[in-house]
């Protein structure tokens, strides 16, 4: 029977780990940002990141060899991804593809042009309207406009050129798209996977590079380049991935060597450290092997550490952001499932003879700081003084209000696709005109609507143009409207005649504009497959997304460049949005959006965070009885919190939410440094002393030891972390023993 009971904590403990490790198998894990898009215009801006326009395009660079090499590969590629089913387009400016995108446009272009309507078409219209062709062939397109004359009389050409105003083209060397130096071929993909499913993403670049590789005849000096949302986001993981695994296992030898040092046992060792981040709850219990006595005193004081640690995670709890209410329960749980370990499990587990530990010399060394450490208060107390100051001089500028912060992609990585982007055109993906409709054609009226007023700011001059799936694809109404505004050709050669009479242009010779109108007049209505294998599909495919319940219509802005820096007065055109009747119509600032959404994060991460601190001090008010007590206990942890805060912001470093997560770990970590240290008895005897004082030391030195190696990394999540928590730590330690009381505190009263 003893031995059952003594057993039955280990096998509920197993039973445990194997439900919650059978729940874990099966739990899908969520990689996309919607767990901290609490509203619906920040909703939408994650869309954006997960199926819009932004998501799905990568850009391929062709570096190395000569142009025609280049442009070799260029057309290879292209040809060998086309068919492959990660991918909904490609484009390399080929000269096929030019061909069929003037094409589809001209030979449809009475069905495109918003500019056919029965005014247009009627006699004093196509007066107007040839006299304005024949007006332009003074120009500098008067050229092509000579040419296309006996079959665009009307210059629907000239207005559906005049829809893409603002946009820019990429150059062509060898004929297909290349940088502006010419040095780089370039190439635009768009995946069938949306931006969040890292996996098909991983895959869709894979088969890319392979693609690449296999390519015959290929220089050795040719190599690949690939950028966008999606390359960032794989590559982000595959180094985040790769630095936790090296720094785990770094971070894993060094702390089971420090506890081999001060356990003098392997096994010790190595079962502590695999309670991973509550690591001190064993160490404390190991080292200090409080005796019968003792026990009381020692578990209430881990019980009311507990209590303190996670007060301020519970807090997050009630925020409006999913992610922080996930945060604060993870931390909770984790915290919680560590002492319950350690009070039943852990005490089951350990050796009948466990091994003395007893580290004279360093013990000794310890209790000696521990003593002299008081006097160091006068030092403290302009330590906080000086750090009050240079948050005081920081008080403008202490957060890092922008995501870019934790950008973990190398600044070289940014720059390429910058570059990119720019010789592509793709620069003025940053504003968009966003709508939602029931289905593909509304969304198609609606964008004919929305660019009937964005053309509109564009003559105004506050718009430098803009993109829209309907410029590729109108709507079926529009379509119908246009082709009933056709005349039959009798009737069309009729008004041509009389529009004609007393001009030097005859009506003979504008025949194929007779014969064009009339099979536009009469050929079926465009569908999305009419658009297969030319420019216009990517544009439409990544403009007009369909989503399970709904579709989503995107429509880029073009800022007007003022002084170098772009500039678009977003009110104005949502207010004139408004006024034509598209009521939800959105326009977004996607890196203001983004910004904003880090920003919203960050003020209720901080809102919540203060409420933990309440909540801790008040925990420490009532259990304690004293409110000296109280405050000795938690001054230490402001100061360090304080410390660590004042030496980022002098080393130039705004903080991010990740440093405020990392203070509230130190918070968590080091409240129970000061509550050993306040419940530490006078009256114990000098061995009991230095084992408290061992624990301590070596419970800080595995985290800062831990932490530390993430200070290495260089991925910014990870380095924040272990900045402010390993220095944060240290400095909770030594902060509490300058705090210390001198003499012994009652014991906390906690009925646990």
């Amino acid at each position: 029977m003893h031995f059952l009971r003594r057993r039955l904590p280990i096998l509920l403990w197993l039973a445990v780990l194997a439900g919650f490790g059978a729940v874990i198998l099966r739990t899908p894990v969520v990689t996309d940002l919607s767990a901290c898009a609490p509203s619906e215009r920040q909703q939408m801006l994650v869309d954006q990141f997960k199926e819009g326009i932004i998501a799905r395009l990568v850009i391929v660079g062709i570096e190395g060899g000569d142009a025609a090499e280049r442009a070799r590969l260029s057309r290879a590629l292209a040809d060998t991804l086309r068919p492959q089913p990660e991918f909904l387009g490609v484009q390399n400016g080929s000269a096929e593809e030019q061909a069929r995108d003037r094409s589809y446009f001209f030979e449809n272009r009475y069905l495109l042009s918003p500019a056919v309507t029965p005014e247009r078409y009627s006699e004093p219209g196509l007066r107007d309207a040839i006299a304005a062709t024949l007006a332009d062939i003074a120009g500098s397109a008067g050229m092509l406009i000579k040419q296309l004359l006996p079959r665009d009389p009307t210059g629907e050409v000239r207005e559906l050129l005049a829809a893409f105003e603002g946009g820019e083209q990429p150059p062509s060397t060898e004929g297909v798209w290349s940088t502006r130096d010419g040095n780089r071929a370039l190439l635009l993909l768009q995946t069938r996977a949306e931006g969040s499913d890292l996996e098909a993403q991983a895959r869709a670049i894979a088969a890319v590079q392979g693609a690449f590789d296999a390519l015959p005849e290929r220089q050795a000096e040719t190599r690949l380049l690939m950028t966008g949302t999606g390359v960032f986001s794989v590559q982000s993981r595959g180094l985040i991935q790769g630095e936790v695994r090296r720094l785990a296992i770094a971070s894993l030898v060094l702390v089971v060597g420090l506890l081999w040092l001060v356990y003098r046992s392997w096994r010790l060792g190595f079962g502590t450290t695999m309670i991973g981040e509550a690591v001190d709850y064993a160490i404390y219990l190991f080292v200090q092997r409080p005796g019968p006595t003792a026990q009381r005193a020692f578990w209430r004081t881990l019980w009311l550490g507990l209590l303190t640690s996670v007060a301020g995670f519970l807090a997050l709890l009630g925020s409006g952001f999913p992610g922080l209410v996930q945060l604060g329960l993870y931390s909770t749980a984790g915290l919680l499932a560590a002492v319950l370990v350690t009070r039943y499990v852990l005490p089951s587990l350990m050796p009948a003879q466990l091994p003395a530990i007893d580290l004279p010399r360093t013990g000794a060394l310890l209790q000696r700081a521990v003593q002299l450490a008081p006097r160091l208060r006068g030092l403290l107390l302009l330590f906080v003084a000086g750090m009050l100051a240079v948050v005081a001089l920081h008080a403008d500028r202490i957060w890092n209000r922008s995501i870019a912060a934790l950008n973990p992609v190398p600044r070289a990585a940014q720059q390429l696709d910058e570059e990119l982007r720019r010789d592509l055109g793709a620069s003025e993906l940053r504003y968009l005109a966003v709508l939602t409709a029931p289905d593909a054609e509304q969304g198609l009226q609606q964008s004919e609507r929305a660019s009937r007023v964005l053309q509109a700011l564009t003559r105004e001059g506050l718009l430098a143009g803009h993109s829209a799936p309907s410029q590729v694809l109108p709507s079926r109404a529009s379509q119908q409207v246009r082709q009933a505004a056709l005349p039959e050709p009798t009737e069309l050669q009729r008004r041509l005649a009389a529009a004609l009479a007393g001009q030097p242009l005859k009506p003979e010779r504008l025949q194929g504009f007779v014969t064009d109108a009339e099979r536009n007049r009469t050929r079926p209505l465009l569908t999305r497959t009419d658009l297969d294998g030319t420019a216009a599909a990517l544009l439409y495919d990544t403009l007009l997304v369909q989503r399970a319940r709904d579709v989503l219509v995107l429509l880029p802005l073009r800022p007007v460049l003022r002084e170098g820096e772009a500039a678009l007065d977003l009110d104005r055109i949502d207010a004139a949005l408004q006024a034509e009747g598209l009521a939800q119509a959105t326009v977004i600032d996607l890196l203001a959006e983004t910004n904003a959404l880090f920003d919203s994060y960050l003020n209720e991460a901080l809102v919540y965070s203060g409420l933990g601190c309440l909540a801790i001090l008040a925990i420490l008010l009532f259990m304690l009885r004293s409110p000296v007590r109280a405050l000795r206990v938690a001054l230490p942890l402001v100061c360090a919190v304080l410390g660590v805060t004042g030496a980022l912001l002098l080393a130039g470093t705004a903080l991010t939410i990740l440093h405020l997560v990392g203070l509230l770990l130190v918070v968590a970590i080091g409240s129970n440094y000061a509550l050993f240290f306040d419940s530490s008895n006078a009256a114990a005897s000098p061995q009991e002393q230095r084992l408290t004082l061992i624990s301590l030391v070596t419970a800080n030195l595995t985290i800062v030891g831990s932490f530390g190696m993430l200070a290495l990394s260089s991925v910014p999540v990870l380095t924040i972390l272990g900045v402010t928590v390993g220095l944060g730590t240290m400095l909770a330690l030594l902060f509490s023993a300058v705090l210390a009381s001198p003499t012994p505190s009652p014991p906390v009263k906690l009925g646990l």
